[in-house]
Formats: structure tokens, C-alpha cells, sequence
């Protein structure tokens, strides 16, 4: 079977896969796929819940006639590569997307975190991540602000342009994390404000107040780690930004 050219066959065991909610590698190792032609061949055609054998492999047929032109050079305001080969830029993307979805970020949201996170620069305009990702400005502009409130982005004026562009700055995952960490604050006090009007002593009141504590101390362990950490990694970026 030469290169990575997956068959219908191929296509129908990785949807059967996906019912049967087996992880990236598994369909994997089913079909004799690495996991990284798995995960780019479902987040390409509708990720895992959108995903369809016969459709998606109309798309790659089109694909493979595609091919036999010389693709058009990526410029510059779409690729922010740095040189890189596009297709490598493209699985680390589908892999980092699909730790996201993952991890509980809704599909969309993923796509645009995923493409700002392998961007070098680290800012897209929504025309960018229009080209780029194949979706709708109403759906760029849906996740930006889901992700806004989440704190890992924020908006600024494209220097060359009228333009907003979209960055994740350097601490944006620690940002979030604080962030975070306030909202679980609040939902542990909200715990022992119900302990306290149900009564501690009760059955009710008595798992309210446990889960304030057990909230309360993880909370304080989180956050003084993130603290820590955050403070080591920003005095190395210094220290390398002002060395280079």
C-alpha cells in the first residue's frame, strides 16, 4: 500500500473505531496505521464524533487527484511555518487539537487554540484562521470568545493592518490555570455555605463540607506549584531572551 494512502476499507474500520470509542492508537495498531495517520486522517473529515468513512474517503480521492499539481507556495500571513514542512505542521497540530478535545475544550475552540499554540508567532488574524482551518469568521469568532473567557488568548491589532489578531501570549496556560483556580475557589465556598445552612452534622451537610475542604487544599497546592513553576519558566525566557 504505498505511502499513507488509507483504503475505504481502512476508513470503515477507523468509523467502527470510533463507535466503539477506541483510542487513536488502538484504530491504530487495528488497521496497522500509526496513530499520527489516524488522528490527521478523523480531525481532517469531521473529527470523532462528525466522522464518515465513505465521505472522508471521497475527500481523500480528491485529494490524491490534487497532488498531481504543484501546490501553490504558502504565504506568508498563512503559514507562519518558519521554513517547516506544512504536513509536519499539520500533524502536531491534529495531535495537539486532539488532546484538547480531550481534555474537555469543545472541537472548534480546540482547532483555533491548536493552530495560535504551533503558530510561531503565536497570533492569527481570523482571516488567517479562516484559510487556514476551513471554517466560518462566525465560528473563529465564537471560539475566540469562549477562549477569552477561558484566558489563553487575547486580542490586539495587527501591527500591518486594520485587523485584530488573536495571540496566546507566553503564560497563557498559567493565566488559565489561576484563572481556573478562582472558579474552583468559588465553588468551594459555595460547598460550605451549604454545609453550614444544612448542618455540618448532616449526611448532606457533612459531604458539602468535606468537598469545601478537599477543594480548598488542592486549590492551595495548585496554585502555589503553578506560582512556582511560572516564576522559573519566565526568569529562563528572560535570561534566554537576553543572552540571544
Amino acid at each position: 500500500m504505498p505511502g499513507d494512502r488509507l483504503t475505504l476499507q481502512d476508513r470503515q474500520q477507523i468509523a467502527a473505531g470510533l463507535r466503539e470509542e477506541l483510542t487513536y492508537a488502538a484504530i491504530g495498531r487495528r488497521i496497522g496505521r500509526p496513530t499520527s495517520t489516524v488522528t490527521r486522517e478523523v480531525m481532517r473529515n469531521g473529527g470523532p464524533r462528525g466522522y464518515r468513512a465513505e465521505a472522508a474517503h471521497r475527500v481523500g480521492a480528491g485529494h490524491m487527484r490534487q497532488r498531481r499539481t504543484p501546490a501553490p507556495p504558502t504565504s506568508p500571513g498563512e503559514g507562519d511555518l518558519g521554513g517547516r514542512n506544512p504536513r509536519i505542521v499539520d500533524e502536531v497540530g491534529a495531535q495537539s487539537e486532539e488532546l484538547m478535545i480531550q481534555a474537555g475544550l469543545p472541537q472548534m475552540m480546540a482547532k483555533v487554540l491548536a493552530a495560535l499554540f504551533i503558530t510561531d508567532s503565536g497570533g492569527l488574524t481570523s482571516a488567517d484562521l479562516v484559510r487556514r482551518l476551513r471554517v466560518s469568521p462566525a465560528s473563529v469568532s465564537k471560539a475566540i470568545g469562549y477562549l477569552e473567557n477561558q484566558a489563553l488568548v487575547k486580542r490586539e491589532r495587527d501591527p500591518r493592518s486594520r485587523a485584530e489578531r488573536y495571540v496566546i501570549e507566553e503564560d497563557a496556560v498559567f493565566t488559565s490555570i489561576m484563572a481556573g483556580a478562582r472558579n474552583q475557589t468559588r465553588i468551594a465556598e459555595a460547598c460550605a455555605a451549604g454545609a453550614r445552612k444544612l448542618g455540618i452534622t448532616t449526611p448532606a451537610g457533612a459531604r458539602l463540607e468535606n468537598t469545601s475542604q478537599f477543594l480548598r487544599h488542592v486549590i492551595d497546592d495548585l496554585v502555589r506549584s503553578a506560582e512556582h513553576w511560572h516564576q522559573v519558566y519566565s526568569t529562563h525566557s528572560r535570561q534566554t531572551s537576553e543572552t540571544a
